[in-house]
């Protein structure tokens, strides 16, 4: 492979707008302004909230985090937007919609509701591979009890697919047992123990 023909990573990446029942939202790359929402999306949880701290202080290392993420083409931190516009007609459609809609019309607005990052890992095993790490995946309350956690990850699937990847990967606390049971419908195999230690 020439070095013109190796992938940018998700450098080509653009938002894309899923419809769910009678709401869309905006699956977009997040942005410097969006950090603090995303952070505050973080928090909301036992976990979240004991890993994340509730201060205003750790602001610098954030936005330092988020220029390291947005400057790596193999990163995409992605935000959900829920979009809303009173022009719209309601759509009844029980099977989540994907578009390549990148933008909000002029009428319409939009609310943070949910954000994941997507890393793609190239790999010598598995032939050459390329995984998909996904992480740190919340969708807030506002959002929730729709289906739209299984229609990202559906997306993020076919994002990774299109972007290179051949096999997904995440991780997720032993605690969240919610988590695990969703993980496994989605068809998320327990093939791994996970392990970490802490280098600070």
């Amino acid at each position: 492979m020439t070095e013109s023909a190796i992938p940018a990573g998700f450098s080509a990446f653009a938002g894309e707008t899923i419809t769910l029942a009678d709401r869309k939202f905006l699956v977009r790359r997040a942005t410097a302004a969006d950090v603090p929402g995303l952070v505050s999306l973080l928090r909301d949880d036992a976990l979240g909230a004991g890993r994340e701290g509730a201060g205003t202080e750790d602001v610098a290392d954030y936005q330092h985090a988020f220029g390291l993420i947005d400057s790596d083409p193999n990163q995409l931190l992605v935000a959900v937007d829920e979009v809303t516009d009173s022009s719209d007609v309601t759509d009844s459609t029980a099977e989540p919609r994907v578009d390549r809609r990148s933008q909000p019309s002029e009428t319409e607005s939009t609310a943070l509701v949910g954000t994941l990052q997507l890393t793609l890992i190239p790999s010598l095993s598995r032939r050459g591979s390329t995984r998909l790490q996904i992480e740190a995946v919340r969708i807030g309350p506002a959002a929730q009890g729709l289906g739209l956690g299984t229609a990202v990850f559906d997306w993020a699937h076919d994002c990774g697919r299109r972007f290179g990847a051949s096999l997904a990967q995440l991780t997720t606390d032993k605690s969240r047992a919610d988590a695990q049971r969703f993980y496994a419908r989605l068809g998320y195999k327990v093939s791994h123990k996970g392990l970490k230690l802490d280098l600070s």
